[in-house]
């Protein structure tokens, strides 16, 4: 057989398990699953725009989500998103190891759907394994039930995604009758690809090959860090392991002869996602899904004795040592986390309504009039990001005894979204000994509706 640096994959065939974290998963799982599919549909009454709670409008470039209005220029608050989830993130492993990973990672819900899907099918992990192996019109039958049913859901979650980008129960029908743009049916197709791919086919190839935060999770581990782990001293004791055969069947029987709890039934390894074996230690591998906690609690439970035997646990618990949870570390993520969360929260509350800025026109810088008097001229440009329309006027502040003059434009209405530029003039008699320039404030002030605050920009006024 030819040397190759590839190994071959080996199918792992998880069976059924039921317990506490396999409901617990099975919750998140379906909040995940009820968020990400019904959102597209729930309506949210807007006068000027789509009545869609979570829409992403790309032509409009603007992103609604509920009542909040999110611009281009408020790219700061994406930012500011992703670093608060990446420190939650290392904060969550430091403390709990990659409980993300087992169960809110994408890829991990995803993949339990699809092995839930081919359960139903094809039945248990030993009806798999002995399909596997079979040919013939039912296996034939079994195999392109479970990988038609597979396509279904990953279409369902590309277009899914797709009724983000668009008005959902519009792109819906232009969707089915061929009148929906190319993009729709690109993204829609690209999904619905590397979800079947990643979900029905890669699986935890993708966890232990292609996610790169499983090399790097040691970084953040500790002998703190909570983990699924092995007891191996209360399983192995001092003479190993051992099936429940006659004369070892009670813990007073196998203690006597030197043996551990575990009785080598392999269920453990049978339930793991990824196909290790958690007594073997600490693994990259390992998602902590805790599904291997699971089995071994229902096998205890059956042997009437006590649990436990692989638990969530740190490597100081295993050794008799304290477990600290709140070190250095972890408030050196506390402290920015919440830092970063408090400015983002008060970024978004004060956002202004009205956006203005004043740029001054440079060509010439100023002129000079025939009264001697001297003229800058300006361009104001406005926008309107608040959902109803306003009237506004504009004011001149901290140059006294200038003019301003913006033509025939008394005051500026404007509808939700609307943008516009003005041109506008001052003039300003300059007294004797002036300097060479002077500060000045542009006012934006509402007038329809009342309430709204006014919006200050400064800017320079050239004297010479």
């Amino acid at each position: 057989m030819p040397d190759t640096q590839y190994q071959a994959r080996i199918p792992i065939y998880p069976r059924a398990v039921k317990g506490r974290f396999r409901n617990l998963k099975w919750s998140v799982l379906a909040l995940a699953y009820g968020v990400y599919f019904l959102l597209p549909w729930l309506r949210w009454e807007r006068e000027h725009a789509a009545n869609q709670a979570v829409l992403f409008d790309i032509p409009g470039r603007r992103f609604y989500l509920f009542d909040l209005l999110v611009h281009p220029q408020d790219i700061f608050w994406l930012a500011a998103l992703l670093i608060i989830l990446a420190l939650l993130l290392f904060m969550v492993t430091g403390i709990a190891g990659r409980v993300f990973c087992g169960y809110f990672c994408f890829q991990t819900l995803w993949t339990d759907v699809f092995m839930l899907i081919e359960r139903w099918v094809q039945g248990d992990r030993a009806a798999r394994m002995r399909l596997a192996q079979q040919g013939g019109p039912r296996a034939m039958a079994l195999k392109g039930a479970t990988h038609g049913l597979w396509l279904l859901v990953a279409f369902a979650t590309g277009l899914t995604f797709t009724l983000y980008w668009a008005n959902a129960p519009d792109l819906v029908v232009a969707f089915f009758t061929g009148q929906a743009a190319f993009a729709a049916y690109a993204t829609t197709g690209f999904l619905t690809i590397t979800t079947y791919l990643l979900a029905g086919l890669l699986r935890e190839q993708v966890c232990t090959y292609m996610c790169p935060y499983a090399r790097f999770q040691s970084v953040m581990f500790d002998k703190d860090t909570l983990i699924v782990s092995y007891d191996a001293a209360r399983g192995e004791g001092s003479e190993g392991r051992s099936k429940p055969v006659r004369g070892l069947r009670s813990r007073e029987e196998r203690q006597a002869r030197g043996l551990g709890d575990c009785i080598d039934c392999g269920y453990c390894v049978q339930v793991c996602p990824v196909g290790i074996d958690i007594r073997d230690g600490l693994q990259y591998q390992c998602i902590h899904c805790a599904l291997c906690v699971d089995a071994c609690d229902t096998v205890m439970d059956g042997l009437k004795w006590p649990r436990g035997l692989v638990r969530y646990t740190s490597e100081n618990a295993l050794e008799g040592r304290r477990t600290r949870y709140f070190k250095p570390k972890t408030l050196g993520y506390a402290a920015p986390l919440v830092l970063i969360t408090v400015l983002l929260v008060l970024g978004i509350a004060h956002q202004t309504p009205l956006d203005a800025s004043v740029s001054q026109v440079r060509q010439p810088l100023f002129v000079q009039l025939s009264d001697g008097s001297i003229q800058n001229s300006y361009e104001i440009r406005l926008h309107n990001k608040a959902q109803h329309p306003v009237v506004l006027e504009l004011r001149l502040t901290g140059l006294d005894g200038a003019a301003l003059d913006t033509g025939r434009i008394e005051r500026v209405s404007l509808m939700p979204e609307q943008r516009t530029t003005l041109l506008a003039r001052v003039r300003y008699d300059v007294p004797a000994g002036a300097p060479r320039q002077q500060g000045v404030v542009f006012e934006v002030v509402p007038v329809e509706p009342e309430g709204m605050d006014v919006v200050r920009v400064e800017s320079q006024f050239i004297l010479r």
